[in-house]
């Protein structure tokens, strides 16, 4: 049985996050509440957005998936039960992580979220037309005021990393307690590596988006098969890869084996990674949910990561 409780600094987080990129695009109000009421009674506690989300919608103009979770908090009366993670930067009326715009992004999303503080808050996407310096003392002041319980990035590369990290231990101002990098078992090669290496070195969590490749590895995605969703073209690129098929095949033999669905293995192998602490996964509805509640309490054997290791190198 996996641990079902794990730490980033001094947050206690259920090891599947929630991700909140498809609340306003695939899942209506409706929809999205009814995921987040069986995600936190099947013992989840810790949801991902964006300001961005879901700005790519025609119509949308960012902060839905936001407005849509503060309104669920505020019908559930639960805000100190969830731990809140989202990101800024991205959102099109405050873009990059200059001090001012960083400030104007985080205002606006605690007032979508309904909340005066968040958990957990990245930095979107690095700004490297920003010194690292302005950017962690922007953050510090994030904390310091009570607004942001832990700071975080997505999307950084190892040197800006720890360029920013020295800079907190230097001046004792807040530090990245977690990254959120784009790593599956068919997309290893962006952060294993120099990345992997500072988080482990650092002792930082790793929360990793895009966790099942845009649902290629539900399963769902074989030969000839016809799948209704919005990702569905990019998901099924992986077919056309021999790493892609390997890994298709590594997993049905696992989840066989086991009796567990394929989503449920591949999360699973995540979060065997070193570093790991909890993978991000959106599901547009409730039957998409179990599987991936089951990761969080499935540990695979030490010759099962080897053979999806095996499979995707």
């Amino acid at each position: 049985m996996a641990d079902t409780t794990k730490k980033i600094g001094d947050l206690d987080v259920f090891p599947l996050s929630l991700g909140g990129n498809v609340f306003g695009w695939t899942a209506d109000r409706d929809g999205s509440f009814a995921v987040l009421d069986a995600y936190t009674a099947g013992g989840g506690d810790f949801v991902d957005t964006a300001d961005v989300y879901s700005a790519w919608v025609p119509g949308n103009r960012g902060g839905e998936s936001e407005e849509i979770l503060g309104a669920w908090l505020a019908s559930r009366r639960n805000r100190a039960d969830v731990v809140i993670a989202t990101k800024g930067g991205s959102h099109p009326d405050h873009q990059g992580l200059a001090g001012p715009t960083l400030t104007a992004a985080l205002d606006g999303s605690l007032r979508r979220l309904g909340t005066d503080y968040i958990d957990l808050y990245y930095t979107h996407r690095d700004d490297p037309s920003v010194p690292v310096e302005e950017i962690i003392t922007t953050l510090d002041g994030f904390v310091r005021a009570g607004k942001v319980r832990q700071i975080a990035a997505s999307n950084i590369s190892a040197e800006r990393l720890e360029a920013a990290l020295a800079f907190s231990e230097r001046e004792g101002l807040a530090r990245y307690a977690a990254i959120q990098p784009h790593y599956n078992l068919v997309s290893r090669d962006t952060y294993e590596g120099p990345l992997q290496d500072a988080a482990e070195r650092h002792g930082l969590a790793a929360l990793p988006y895009s966790a099942l490749a845009s649902g290629f590895l539900s399963g769902k995605y074989r030969p000839g098969a016809d799948v209704a969703s919005a990702r569905a073209g990019k998901a099924a690129a992986y077919l056309e890869t021999g790493r892609g098929r390997a890994v298709l095949a590594a997993l049905d033999a696992v989840a066989e084996t086991r009796n567990i669905a394929v989503p449920t293995v591949a999360l699973a192998w995540l979060n065997a990674r070193p570093t790991v602490t909890a993978p991000v996964a959106s599901a547009r509805t409730v039957e998409h949910l179990p599987p991936l509640l089951a990761s969080a309490r499935v540990e695979l054997t030490p010759d099962e990561v080897a053979a999806l290791t095996a499979a995707s190198a």
